[in-house]
Parts: structure tokens; C-alpha cells; sequence
């Protein structure tokens, strides 16, 4: 052999397909006329090319390694003549050299997994407050029945694309300015693949799956809230060539409660009494989540006081216990008043000395842009 290409490269008789690219790709970078421009050096980049050249490729190398050179029998030789010659190999190897990323070669697979989907689902309060079950249907991509995912035709198979020879690309020499310049591109046959299919599967038309309606069940955690997502792992699109399937996802809508509102797991409602039962206390019923209850009003509750019922809101999603429920309550002052009422009502303001009360008066509270205002001023 004229050329030790192994050497070249620095590398074992043995080396992987990994660690020959990994020698170039460190050579190149180094040696590179734009980087180097020493002619000793743009030789010796002629001769990393050449060796790659041979030893990527799995006809060239066998060639090599049986004691003939490849690249002879073109003429072109190890350094080759004009520019960087014939041994400058495939271009997209000298740009992943410098970009530090690996080009895919080979064919590639029809197999590919599935797309994520996702799909809302409406849920009252109290199936978010306590879990529950549901059946939802999705429309989504399954395999193939009739091709089981092979996208060919009952008996048939698919073939060896006779353009790229199952490579799934085909490669074009050029000449440039850095002499002989091979390209590579996905073979316009085979789109890549390596192989055609003569005979699409009629169901499918060759994809491997079709569109069908499912049913599943739903299992809904107490505590979820509005946008909560729920995966339910390999639910979603089945892959292209019968590939593995995506995920589904499931977001959570929680439909308007007529009562509660909910605000984090604390719920909040609001109860409106007359003064009498304000002064007076009394009890009210209310329909919580957990069934009929009364709320206890004591005697001199005041209007936007609030009363807090203990345990009585959402589950926590993580870890145990709930929330509260807080009930609000607004006193009702009655507008109209018939003389008998106002007369009691007079009688009891004498009683209690408030004929004509004096009030107490207190700084009002600022809105948002007085509170600036007077943060600006030094107030």
C-alpha cells in the first residue's frame, strides 16, 4: 500500500465507524487551510480527506484492507491533484467539522413514533374537589389493521429503492474552488427511506395507520384546577409506519360553581341577612360540598365580616387535608319601611340613645393610584 490511512488518521486497524469521524472531524479543524494556510499543512489536509474518504466508506475500506487502494483506480491517488482532489470526501463531513454536528447517513426509518394530542374536559366543582372517573372519546391516529403498520399491501412487501441501492441518498460530484466537492442529498425515489413501496396498503395509503374513534377512562384527582394536565402515556398519535405512539394529554376546565368561588382550595361565598338577624344572630342553612349545613351568624355580626367553615373546600392536589370554605356576610339595611316599622325602629333609637349619632369618622381607603401618588410625594 502506498498509504498508511489508518495512520492518517491516527487511529487502530480496529476503529469503529465513531472514532474515525471523531480523527477527522479533530483534524480538519486544525489543519484546514482557512485556519492554517502553511502549504505543508494544506497537503497534509489533502491526506486526511483522502483517508477519510476510504475508510467511511464501507466498499472503499474493504477495498483497502485487502491490499488495494481505491482511490488509484480513479487516478486521483492520496492527495489527488487540483485543489483538494478526490479525497476531499463528502462535504457535509468538512462543515461538521467546524459546526461540531454529525450529518445522519444512511437511509432512515419509516418507523417513527406518534405526535402528543390533547383534549380539554369540563368538570364540575365538586368533581374537582373530590376526583372522579370519566369516559372521554378521542379521535386519533392507530395502527393499520389490514397492513399491521407496514403501510404495503396484503402480500406484498416494500422493495430496495434501485436508485440510491438503499442508502437513502444519493451523492453528486462537483468541482469548486476547493477542487472535487462530493455532495449528498436524499434520494428523490425513495424520500430518504432506502426503500419504495410498490403497492400501498389501500387502508392506509401506505402510512401504516388510520384514523379511528376510542373511548377511555379518565381517572381525575381530587384538587385539580383549571389548566391541570393529566398524561396519559402512549394514548395519543400512533407513529407513522406503525410507530410507537405519543402521549395524551388531558387539561382540566372547571365549570362556574352558582354559589362558590374558588380562589386557590379556599372556597368563598356570600350571604345576605337582614339587620334584625345581624343584631339578633341567627342561623342559616347552607348546601355545602359535603351536604346541608348551618351557618352560625352570632349576635353583632357586622356587614363584610367573615365566617370560616374548617375543612369544608378543595382537596390539596399534593399532600392531605382541604381547604376552607369562608363565608361572607353582608347586612341588608332595609330602603322602605311602613309607619308601624318605622315607629319601633324610632323607638328603639331612643332607647339606645342614637337619635342623632355623631358617627366616627376614619381615613377612607386609597385606590391604586392614590396610594402612588402619595408614594411619589413623600406622603
Amino acid at each position: 500500500m502506498a498509504t498508511d490511512y489508518y495512520a492518517v488518521l491516527g487511529v487502530r486497524r480496529d476503529a469503529s465507524q465513531d472514532e474515525i469521524k471523531k480523527a477527522f472531524r479533530r483534524l480538519a479543524r486544525e489543519l484546514h487551510p482557512d485556519v492554517n494556510p502553511d502549504p505543508k499543512t494544506q497537503e497534509r489536509f489533502k491526506e486526511i480527506n483522502a483517508a477519510y474518504e476510504v475508510l467511511s466508506d464501507p466498499q472503499k475500506k474493504q477495498v483497502y484492507d485487502l491490499g488495494g487502494d481505491p482511490l488509484s483506480a480513479s487516478g486521483a491517488g492520496a492527495g489527488g491533484a487540483g485543489g483538494f482532489g478526490a479525497g476531499f470526501g463528502n462535504f457535509s463531513d468538512i462543515m461538521d467539522a467546524f459546526f461540531g454536528q454529525a450529518s445522519q447517513r444512511g437511509p432512515r426509518s419509516r418507523t417513527r413514533r406518534g405526535q402528543d394530542a390533547m383534549i380539554r374536559l369540563e368538570i364540575e366543582l365538586d368533581e374537582a374537589a373530590f376526583g372522579t372517573t370519566k369516559e372521554i372519546q378521542v379521535d386519533t391516529a392507530v395502527t393499520c389493521t389490514t397492513c399491521s403498520g407496514e403501510g404495503a399491501a396484503p402480500g406484498t412487501s416494500a422493495q430496495t429503492c434501485d436508485m440510491c441501492r438503499g442508502r437513502g441518498e444519493v451523492s453528486q460530484v462537483t468541482r469548486s474552488f476547493l477542487g472535487q466537492v462530493m455532495t449528498s442529498r436524499p434520494c428523490p425515489q425513495c424520500q430518504g427511506f432506502g426503500t419504495v413501496v410498490p403497492t400501498p396498503c389501500p387502508e392506509c395509503a401506505g402510512d401504516g395507520r388510520v384514523r379511528s374513534r376510542r373511548t377511555l377512562t379518565v381517572k381525575i384527582p381530587a384538587g385539580v384546577d383549571n389548566g391541570t394536565r393529566i398524561q396519559l402515556a402512549g394514548e395519543g398519535e400512533v407513529g407513522p409506519g406503525g410507530g410507537p405512539a405519543g402521549d395524551l394529554y388531558v387539561e382540566i376546565r372547571e365549570l362556574p360553581h352558582s354559589v362558590f368561588q374558588r380562589r386557590g382550595d379556599d372556597l368563598h361565598c356570600t350571604v345576605t341577612i337582614p339587620m334584625t338577624a345581624a343584631a339578633l344572630g341567627t342561623k342559616v342553612p347552607l348546601e355545602t360540598l359535603d351536604g346541608l349545613e348551618e351557618v352560625d351568624i352570632r349576635p353583632g355580626t357586622q356587614s363584610g365580616q367573615s365566617i370560616p367553615l374548617h375543612q369544608r373546600g378543595i382537596t390539596h392536589l399534593r399532600g392531605g387535608g382541604r381547604g376552607d370554605l369562608v363565608v361572607h356576610v353582608e347586612v341588608q339595611t332595609p330602603s322602605k319601611l311602613d309607619p308601624e316599622q318605622e315607629e319601633l325602629l324610632r323607638r328603639l333609637a331612643a332607647l339606645r340613645g342614637e337619635e342623632r349619632p355623631a358617627g366616627h369618622f376614619q381615613p377612607g381607603q386609597q385606590g391604586l393610584f392614590s396610594r402612588l401618588k402619595d408614594a411619589f410625594n413623600g406622603r
